[in-house]
């Protein structure tokens, strides 16, 4: 009986494998170059101002993009030129109960128009979308009136306090995700006695986490960035000054050390940069569930 020999397998040469990965490394390129480019594009932008915010204040603006001698101490000193925490925490409260406040108000007209059959349902949709693209300042005249009647204005309060109302983007946002998830897990709990109100925050809401998540997110960008508002309200009040504002107004009573300004967007942008961070994977969740079902 003849003994079966294996035929030896013949390795690839290192010059070969090495052709092969950087074929692979090409056409991987090819295929992502736009990606890559648009990556590179908005990477840019921060780049220029953390590198900006390490150089002393005689190379800012200069040719020379790479920091000559590294200035740590910029992060510092720009808190002793301005009150960055006051500004943080005006931001933050604002941010925070503006969220909050919406999702308290917009998630039930969500629900309601999501879920309930009543004449002229259609109708009130539309008037939230009517909502959506009404430019606020068409309505700012007699809105700031009312505030300065109230004794408000010189706070953050007429910014924070309409959210109690809700807000049209949010309410259609949540209303496009709640269309998305059956109705048979509703009438299931309908069965075994649940009323309305347990129906939404036992059984909708917690599958609805990752719109809840998007909402809530876009809404805080918003208020964290927002400068028309305050300035509009609390310009004449320091005390009540956002991250916005603040920063604006460092840049022109610092105008010519470029270093500090940047080192002060560096630490404004890093809270909003944080939170995306851990909370990235249910805002696009939400974002990409998020159905266009009527």
């Amino acid at each position: 009986m003849s003994a079966i020999v294996d035929e030896p397998v013949l390795a690839a040469p290192p010059r070969v494998i090495r052709a092969a990965r950087r074929r692979h490394g090409l056409a991987w390129v090819a295929t992502h170059s736009i990606g890559i480019a648009l990556a590179i594009v908005f990477v840019l932008p921060f780049v220029f101002i953390l590198l900006t915010a390490f150089m002393s204040d005689q190379q800012t603006l200069t040719a020379n993009l790479w920091p000559t001698s590294w200035h740590p101490g910029n992060f510092i000193e720009v808190f002793r030129k301005a009150p960055l925490f006051s500004y943080l925490g005006n931001s933050m409260m604002y941010s925070v109960l503006a969220t909050l406040f919406m999702l308290f108000s917009s998630v039930p007209a969500a629900y309601a128009l999501s879920r309930f059959r009543f004449r002229g349902r259609n109708a009130l949709f539309l008037a939230v979308i009517a909502m959506m693209v009404l430019p606020p300042q068409v309505t700012q005249v007699p809105v700031y009136l009312m505030w300065t009647k109230l004794g408000l204005t010189g706070t953050l309060w007429p910014l924070i306090l309409p959210n109690l109302l809700g807000d049209a983007f949010s309410i259609f946002l949540l209303r496009q995700f709640l269309l998305t998830i059956p109705e048979e897990y509703a009438d299931a709990a309908r069965i075994d006695g649940c009323s309305e109100w347990a129906v939404m925050t036992r059984i909708i809401l917690p599958m609805a986490r990752p719109a809840l998540a998007a909402t809530g997110m876009f809404l805080f960008f918003n208020a964290w960035n927002d400068y028309y508002g305050p300035l509009l309200y609390t310009s004449e009040n320091t005390a009540h000054w956002t991250v916005s504002l603040g920063l604006a107004q460092f840049r022109t009573a610092h105008q010519v050390q470029w270093n500090l300004t940047m080192a002060a967007t560096v630490l404004m942008m890093l809270p909003v940069m944080v939170l995306f961070f851990f909370a990235q994977k249910a805002f696009v969740e939400g974002v990409t569930l998020t159905g266009v079902k009527g």
